[in-house]
């Protein structure tokens, strides 16, 4: 591995992983603890609308990507607030209509044959210098406001009418929680891919869930374990030849399904033997 740090773009493309991995270790905690997985899949497909509306117009790619996702996220968020009994469908058509647009306008752009592989698994060993400063504003922009706002955070997250009583404003830091989804997804969605950016908010989250006792150790173990997985899977893709985005995506399922067997595995150890023989025990 580190006869390849030689190479600019493995670099590049080291950083971009382990930048992917603190965005994705604030924001993915959020989203697991928030029970808003479907909601955050959704915002990440829709956003295939506003990289559609870009390069249709000719707008640069952050305008149009980030302006059209914040639209669908604030839409899908008062919708979760508004019709929660409806939410998951109302959100299921946004995410289809979202990404139909985005496919839709790419096929009209006149003299332009966009990638859309590049968009669902990504592009990380081509990563510019300018998509680097960018990735490393939004990972400061949700430090600061998450660890900022922690205590309000950790209270809408675990539970909402607690947070009420005590005076927390829960409807504006859902939305202010939305939005951070929303940007976070459009910085690194170019980067890493739609499918990586998915799989890096739901499995190094769920796994630190289960070790964690805090909502802030959670963010540092996601962190660091998307971390090691992006590392893992760089270095694999580049022993192996492989593509990177669906290696680091592998590495990180081997993850989650050893996590699942150990859990499985403890709870059978520690059950008693009357449960196990499906009855209390016999005096």
């Amino acid at each position: 591995m580190l006869e390849a740090l030689q190479y600019e773009f493995m670099r590049n493309a080291l950083a971009a992983g382990l930048l992917a991995s603190v965005i994705c270790g604030v924001i993915g905690s959020l989203v697991v603890v928030n029970r808003i997985v479907f909601l955050s899949g959704g915002i990440a497909h829709a956003a295939y609308g506003g990289i559609g509306l870009a390069f249709f117009f000719g707008w640069p790619y952050l305008v149009g990507t980030l302006g059209f996702s914040l639209a669908a996220a604030m839409l899908m968020a008062l919708v979760t607030l508004h019709a929660r009994h409806r939410a998951d469908t109302i959100i299921g058509v946004l995410w289809a209509v979202g990404m139909a647009i985005g496919v839709i306008l790419l096929d009209l752009t006149p003299g332009y044959n966009v990638d859309l592989m590049s968009y669902l698994f990504g592009s990380i060993l081509t990563v510019p210098r300018q998509a680097l400063w960018q990735m490393v504003v939004v990972a400061a922009l949700n430090l600061v406001i998450v660890l900022g706002r922690y205590p309000e955070f950790l209270a809408m997250s675990y539970d909402e009418e607690f947070a009420r009583i005590r005076g927390v404003p829960v409807r504006p830091l859902y939305l202010l929680m939305i939005a951070l989804i929303a940007v976070s997804v459009v910085v690194i969605i170019r980067v890493v891919g739609l499918i990586l950016v998915i799989a890096l908010l739901t499995i190094p989250p769920y796994i630190a869930e289960k070790y964690a006792r805090s909502l802030l150790q959670m963010i540092g173990l996601a962190g660091l374990l998307s971390g090691g997985f992006t590392l893992a899977g760089l270095y694999l893709s580049y022993r192996f030849d492989l593509t990177s985005g669906a290696t680091i995506i592998l590495v990180a399922a081997a993850g989650f399904f050893t996590c699942l067997a150990w859990e499985r595995l403890k709870t059978r150890r520690e059950r008693p033997p009357a449960a196990e023989n499906g009855g209390p025990p016999r005096r």
